[in-house]
């Protein structure tokens, strides 16, 4: 690799690392330890049962064996497994604001990333297209996320295509306890819309039964509003197909947005209805705001 390119991506990890660092230490921390706490338990020991104890943790092996009733103890799993599953597909080059959709959700990868890490959980990380391209299992440490922030912004995968399915059913595979599972993406789905939402939904639910799968939908607004700039030639990052539009006519710009907003309407209702937290970001909108408020509304309901 050149050396000035070398040093070009350094810096912007560097950058990542200390603005995201900043936010974690001043406003995240709290809340990323009050929402993700540990959701398991490890058995500890077996002791005789005394007047008050939970009759549901008898240990009946034992008290048959001893003829003395015995409880199993247990103690909280603290330790969480955290996975990134990044959608690094053509669609996320895209950006008319301060970044581009996969600058986003790089930034938002690595506050979730040193989070954790802060909280001492473990991070993994699976970047995907129409195939998973790279994965890095689950660790800890400052060096472990500094790579992550690294292969999320600069990795150049093979494919240019999404399919949300692949990394949902590898991460299935590879990681056999409960995780705390982001599916971060534009949810640009390949293909016809309505089809592709339909032949997900289930890899929705068999992930949501297994993990907690939290899924953030990363967007510009420039997907949502036609600029007024006359005849204009729009082209498909993923698919290469183009289309003219004449961004004069107000209808147009006016059926442009309704479908837009459409989209995701339905790709929000399909999401909620598995029952899947939904976090809803811009590339144009500073994100901490509503990541806030996501984990608010998160302890919200777990207290």
């Amino acid at each position: 690799m050149d050396a000035q390119l070398t040093r070009e991506i350094l810096k912007k990890v560097r950058q990542i690392e200390v603005r995201t660092k900043r936010l974690v230490n001043d406003s995240l921390a709290g809340s990323y330890q009050s929402v993700f706490k540990g959701r398991g338990m490890n058995f500890d020991e077996v002791r005789e049962y005394v007047p008050g104890d939970d009759i549901r943790s008898i240990d009946w092996n034992v008290t048959a064996r001893t003829g003395i009733p015995h409880i199993k103890k247990f103690t909280e799993e603290r330790e969480l497994t955290i996975m990134l599953m990044i959608d690094i597909s053509g669609s996320g080059d895209f950006g008319s604001a301060q970044s581009t959709k996969r600058e986003l959700m790089a930034e938002v990868g690595s506050v979730l990333a040193f989070s954790a890490v802060r909280n001492n959980d473990k991070v993994g990380l699976v970047l995907f297209t129409d195939v998973v391209e790279l994965y890095i299992p689950p660790k800890k440490g400052r060096g472990h996320i500094l790579r992550l922030i690294r292969e999320i912004l600069y990795f150049q995968g093979q494919g240019r295509k999404t399919d949300l399915g692949a990394p949902l059913d590898f991460t299935n595979r590879v990681i056999k306890r409960k995780c705390v599972a982001f599916l971060i993406s534009d949810f640009c789905l390949t293909g016809d819309f309505d089809a592709a939402l339909q032949e997900l939904r289930p890899k929705l639910q068999i992930s949501n039964r297994r993990h907690d799968l939290i899924s953030v939908i990363v967007s510009d607004p420039r997907e949502f509003e036609l600029p007024d700039v006359g005849w204009l030639t729009l082209e498909d990052a993923e698919s290469g197909r183009q289309v003219e539009l004449n961004t004069s006519d107000a209808e147009i710009r006016r059926q442009y947005m309704a479908l837009a907003k459409e989209r995701q309407r339905t790709l929000q209702r399909v999401i909620r209805s598995i029952g899947i937290d939904l976090l809803d970001l811009l590339t144009n909108t500073p994100y901490l705001p509503p990541l806030l408020n996501f984990f608010k509304a998160r302890q919200g309901r777990a207290t």
